[in-house]
């Protein structure tokens, strides 16, 4: 095996660990293409100096970027968001069967819409290309999470298309241990699945010192995007409700932006909340600092099936700082924060579980936090290694 073609709909310089994985293959040895779009997110706009062409070739590192026209408006507007899947359905899959004769084994990069998957199964179904699928998100189960009711007819589609999908799938990654349940049922003969999580983004560790606050307080953070499934609506309705005594020496710093932003702000303005603190997005190169400067990490879902089943991606770059974990969560992540030993877990929709939670957290010993530090380390160093990971998934392309 030496050319591999990539399928993903977010590429360089869109930041998702699938350029990681592209270069490492590179570096390898490996003649290594991509199909994708043109960069648009995550503000739903063309970046920059890129031009929205129907279609274009780049080289990026040595590597083949075919690039197809995106659209765009999708942060706002349900038909174009669902116009984009399809889009990069149909002129993927034009593109696809154009220049996929010529490589040994396709690699699809599942973290979006399934629809997004159909330029590289239809490499298998027409020129019997081994196809590996590294799954990050879970269809039908996602579509409904999404607000999309499930009614026989939707069912129906959506459970025949994951079924044709799979079906044109040589094996499998799935970024979460509680995947597997969900792609067996669709699956006709038994194919392999690797357990391959994510990693760490990279952090840039050698920033300047960074500090929320002039005064002496306990630090608790979350960063990432801020929609209405982070769950941060609980999460502050919590530290409106916390003892008098513990109001004058913790904040709540959030870091980020999203469609749920302008929400949670009135809602700590209406409720006079002091100890919340918004900082907005800051640059993913720059994030390191933030972390450093918190004493605990918070991760946050919704009570919903298909969010018990994924491992959020800022959950492994929170461990790779060492620093306590809140885990506000329920299922594969609470799992692995209780498992190592990392932090502290508590039901996402228990006000009051929410509350005990952060009360120990406040409580917790010198002894106990360098615990949680600790166990952090050997499992960056181990499960969610880089390196690891990625010649794990080209160990599985090969057999493909």
């Amino acid at each position: 095996m030496e050319k591999i073609l990539i399928v993903t709909e977010y590429f360089y310089p869109e930041e998702f660990k699938i350029n990681e994985v592209a270069q490492e293959w590179k570096k390898k040895g490996y003649d290594v293409d991509i199909l994708t779009q043109n960069p648009t997110y995550p503000h739903g706009k063309i970046f920059k100096n890129y031009k929205n062409k129907w279609f274009t070739k780049e080289s990026y590192n040595g590597m083949n970027i075919y690039k197809v026209k995106a659209v765009t408006g999708y942060k706002t507007s349900l038909f174009k968001k669902l116009l984009k899947y399809f889009s990069f359905m149909i002129l993927g899959s034009i593109v696809s069967l154009k220049i996929g004769k010529r490589y040994d084994c396709v690699f699809g990069f599942d973290v979006g819409a399934l629809t997004g998957m159909i330029p590289a199964v239809i490499l298998k179904q027409f020129y019997k290309k081994p196809v590996t699928l590294w799954i990050q998100d879970i269809w039908p189960d996602s579509v409904y999470a999404y607000g999309f009711k499930r009614t026989k007819i939707l069912e129906f589609f959506l459970n025949a298309f994951v079924r044709y999908v799979y079906r044109y799938t040589s094996n499998f990654a799935i970024s979460a241990k509680g995947f597997k349940k969900k792609v067996l049922p669709y699956l006709d003969d038994e194919k392999e699945i690797l357990y391959a999580p994510n990693w760490a983004d990279y952090l840039k560790k050698d920033l300047e010192k960074f500090s929320f606050s002039n005064d002496d307080k306990i630090h608790f953070t979350f960063a990432g995007n801020i929609g209405t499934v982070q769950n941060l609506d609980n999460v502050i309705d919590v530290f409106g409700r916390l003892d008098d005594e513990f109001l004058n020496k913790l904040q709540l710093n959030i870091i980020g932006d999203g469609s749920h932003l302008v929400k949670l702000k009135n809602t700590v303005n209406e409720n006079d909340l002091k100890n919340v603190v918004f900082w907005g997005r800051k640059p993913r190169e720059e994030i390191y600092k933030y972390l450093e400067a918190s004493d605990f990490l918070i991760v946050s879902l919704i009570n919903k099936e298909i969010f018990s089943l994924t491992v959020p991606a800022k959950t492994q770059t929170y461990i790779a700082t060492g620093k306590p974990i809140i885990a506000i969560i329920n299922g594969e992540a609470a799992e692995i924060i209780k498992e190592n030993e990392l932090g502290l877990v508590c039901k996402p929709d228990s006000i009051e579980e929410i509350k005990s939670t952060f009360t120990d957290a406040i409580n917790s010993s010198d002894e106990e936090r360098n615990k949680y530090m600790k166990n952090s380390e050997f499992l960056t160093n181990t499960v969610f290694k880089k390196e690891i990971i990625i010649d794990n998934l080209l160990e599985l392309l090969k057999r493909g």
